[in-house]
């Protein structure tokens, strides 16, 4: 079993017994989803420690999505909730990066690559440079717009 896997558990069975419910029902969410990502297609696999980062990255996105719409809708309390959320799953996340570092990637990637002044074309080739380089460490909506801001 993945050590990050171990680890959500082990931090479930401690938020249950100190009777935290924000943070013990997002856990048991967070490994349903993992659970349910386990045995998505046609066998089951042990995800590891990367792919477990993927879903949380996933479940992180959709609760600040959920907080968006809720509070677009006037619904602070629900908003609140999705917020609380995210600050737990925020909690098995690596450190995220800053928008300088992002640049900073992001204009090695382009350099890299040979892609200035190559206009829009050359993002797929940008963002597969960049992408192993900011995945779980940054929103993939930003890093594409500042490719796209370098690039034209």
């Amino acid at each position: 079993m993945s050590a990050l896997k171990d680890r959500l558990r082990t931090d479930l069975t401690a938020s249950i017994k100190s009777r935290d419910e924000i943070r013990s029902s997002t856990l048991r969410m967070v490994l349903t989803a993992i659970t349910n990502a386990e045995v998505a297609g046609k066998e089951h696999r042990e995800l590891t420690d990367d792919d477990i980062l993927g879903v949380l990255t996933s479940e992180s996105k959709k609760r600040r999505e959920a907080a968006t719409a809720f509070d677009d809708g006037d619904r602070p309390a629900m908003a609140d909730k999705e917020r609380a959320e995210a600050a737990v799953i925020a909690g098995y996340l690596p450190e995220q990066l800053s928008a300088d570092e992002v640049v900073a990637i992001v204009s090695a990637a382009v350099e890299q690559a040979g892609a200035a002044g190559a206009g829009m074309k050359a993002m797929g080739k940008v963002m597969g440079l960049v992408q192993p380089q900011v995945k779980g460490r940054a929103d993939g909506g930003a890093v594409a717009a500042e490719v796209r801001r370098q690039l034209g």
